[in-house]
């Protein structure tokens, strides 16, 4: 088990600059190869929308996705959405359907499918072939969403946004393995748009202002800012679970809950429930975890002996790892019956949702004419 600290607090390991600049260094090189064109960056006439980040994990790009996905559907745009499929077992390209599993598809796509089942949905560690076989396989196609692709230079897209975190903020980091930066914090110039993740509410008119200047976009750039912000407790095997419970009641009935936590920041996750409740314990692993036998069995006991000395007792897992428990077979009744879930849904800050859904498909619906006026 391992802990994941998630602190505003930027831990550096100044001791291993050596290797960060040896590290920095080949990515500069390798992004200037890009911008020199000597390293080919292949574009389509399907506008895709890249969303990605610079730092290793924990900037919520799957909720920010699932926003685009919402965004383009309820503007009746065709949408299609790629990824890597982090942690799969499998390789090539591959489409998500509903019956896929995290080991075969990876957990953020096919939490995306489950979500938007109308929605097509595929991996593929190549994102120029993954893009050109949904063009073939799903003629007709709108937009691409292209998951945690800021890195992935052999495509162009019509659209590229980058995600810091508040609790991590780009200008505060360093390049790995001193801190989490997988690029200098200059490359940020290549986004259309940064977002500021997992803002709290607290925030006041200064500390915006603080963050806009830290961040010294360029004018052609476009800043905002968003916080996640949690749905309803939800059972992960809803046939099975024995009374359904709220947040609220978590309190009232003087109930203990085990939080378990396979996600790079769980903080907010945690954060939240303690709203309501202190009455918690912390099981928090590593990013993808997959859960073992023993793991679901120790959860399971701590439920049994919570039940044995008369209290009552739930789960509560993140969304990705509900997810990865709803396609273990092997899963026991007694958890089935307590396990909960917590949906997350992105908002944004200072009312600005609706100046960024316009740029947004106003920048795709300009790629779309150009591509048709540059075929005539």
């Amino acid at each position: 088990m391992s802990k994941n600290e998630d602190s505003h607090e930027v831990k550096l390991y100044p001791i291993l600059s050596p290797i960060a600049w040896v590290y920095k260094m080949a990515v500069w090189v390798r992004n200037r190869l890009f911008d020199w064109n000597i390293l080919p960056s292949e574009s389509f006439d399907v506008p895709v929308v890249s969303v990605g980040n610079i730092t290793v994990g924990g900037t919520g790009k799957t909720p920010h996705t699932e926003y685009l996905v919402r965004l383009f559907s309820d503007a009746s745009y065709r949408v299609a959405v790629l990824s890597r499929g982090y942690k799969r077992h499998t390789h090539g390209f591959r489409l998500v359907t509903m019956s896929s599993s995290s080991t075969e598809v990876g957990d953020e796509p096919l939490q995306i499918k489950r979500k938007f089942p109308t929605v097509t949905v595929a991996v593929d560690a190549n994102r120029r072939r993954g893009i050109r076989r949904l063009i073939a396989q799903s003629p007709g196609l709108d937009v691409i969403l292209l998951d945690d692709a800021y890195q992935h230079r052999y495509v162009t897209p019509a659209v590229s946004i980058l995600l810091t975190n508040y609790r991590r903020m780009i200008y505060e980091d360093k390049m790995l393995p001193v801190g989490r930066l997988r690029e200098s914090v200059a490359e940020k110039a290549r986004a259309n748009f940064v977002i500021v993740t997992k803002c709290p509410d607290e925030l006041k008119p200064i500390d915006y202002r603080l963050l806009s200047k830290h961040l010294d976009l360029y004018p052609y750039q476009n800043l905002y800012f968003t916080g996640l912000r949690y749905d309803r407790l939800e059972p992960v095997f809803p046939s099975d679970i024995e009374e359904r419970v709220t947040v609220e009641q978590l309190h009232e009935t003087q109930c203990d809950v085990l939080l378990v936590a396979g996600i790079a920041s769980p903080a907010l996750f945690v954060d939240y429930i303690h709203r309501y409740t202190d009455r918690t314990k912390l099981w928090s692993y590593g990013d993808h975890h997959e859960f073992s036998q023993r793991e679901i069995r120790k959860m399971e006991e701590w439920l049994a002996a919570t039940i044995d000395q008369g209290g009552k007792g739930v789960v509560i897992v993140t969304e990705k790892d509900a997810v990865r428990l709803l396609d273990n077979p092997k899963i026991p009744l007694l958890l089935k019956q307590h396990l909960y879930y917590l949906p997350l849904r992105v908002h944004f800050m200072l009312e600005q949702a609706q100046a960024f859904n316009a740029q947004v498909k106003d920048l795709v619906l300009r790629y779309r004419r150009s591509t048709i006026q540059g075929k005539k």
